[in-house]
């Protein structure tokens, strides 16, 4: 069941999903408050991208109910790879989702290039996404995420492939994006990487490797967007040293069937 939810950017209550021949997932309990940057974190099959897919609305529970995010249209979503459209320049991938509802072409193609300007893409406009570079692909489709200012923002490890440099950059530049939106977008972001739940979130949540249930929630300390040399500081490295602890407690009992969804 899905719902709106006033009081939260999404949230989930009591949902199970179950698939044929695999163990349920859940039961999962989560709220995702307005604004909030949380990070997901667990084994490879806890769960994880399942969680998002329920936000975004592509995936119903079995049981229980979302609530929020998907019910009012205003969710951007990041998967692990790019997904432009190699046809069409980044400017027109990036309209697309306005186009889709209904904006005119003209301000939809202009809205694109403030988006596209605000990643670093503004002179790249007229380029095909096979003439990008890794970081830049994934720039262009933060832009398309966020250029229908998205009260819910999701992102399935849209990092992970790039090399350290490139993804630091756009931690940077994520955390720049969020803080200059009012309202700021509520996040929630999958990783498997610790430093950067702990740099990126305000909160880190731990899922179950057996069942995907949340096993832990950790706060993260100060707020993001962080200070230069943050990483450093020894409260950043405390809070990553829990977290990886958390992380390794819920992997003790691993998944009962390894095919289950990320």
């Amino acid at each position: 069941m899905v719902e709106t939810g006033p009081a939260s950017a999404a949230a989930l209550r009591d949902v199970v999903v179950r698939y044929p021949g695999r163990p349920p997932l859940g039961p999962v309990n989560l709220t995702v408050a307005p604004g909030e940057i949380v990070a997901l974190v667990g084994a490879s099959g806890a769960g994880k991208s399942t969680l998002l897919r329920l936000m975004a609305g592509l995936e119903a529970p079995s049981q229980g109910v979302v609530a929020g995010g998907a019910g009012r249209g205003r969710t951007g979503f990041v998967f692990q790879n790019a997904t432009l459209a190699p046809w069409a320049d980044i400017q027109a991938n990036v309209a697309l989702p306005l186009e889709l509802t209904g904006a005119p072409r003209d301000e939809a193609r202009r809205r694109a290039a403030a988006a596209l300007a605000a990643v670093g893409l503004g002179d790249r406009l007229s380029a095909r996404p096979r003439q990008l570079s890794g970081g830049m692909a994934m720039r262009a489709s933060l832009a398309r995420a966020l250029v229908t200012d998205p009260d819910l923002l999701l992102l399935d490890e849209p990092f992970a492939a790039l090399d350290s440099v490139t993804r630091r950059r756009l931690i940077e530049d994520l955390h720049r994006l969020w803080a200059g939106r009012a309202p700021r977008p509520a996040i929630v972001f999958v990783t498997h990487d610790v430093e950067e739940a702990v740099y990126l979130a305000h909160r880190a949540v731990v899922l179950d490797a057996g069942s995907g249930r949340v096993t832990a929630q950790l706060p993260t300390p100060g707020r993001p967007p962080r200070a230069d040399g943050w990483r450093s500081e020894p409260r950043h490295r405390d809070a990553v040293e829990r977290l990886a602890g958390e992380l390794a407690r819920s992997m003790i009992r691993p998944a009962a069937d390894p095919g289950r969804a990320a």
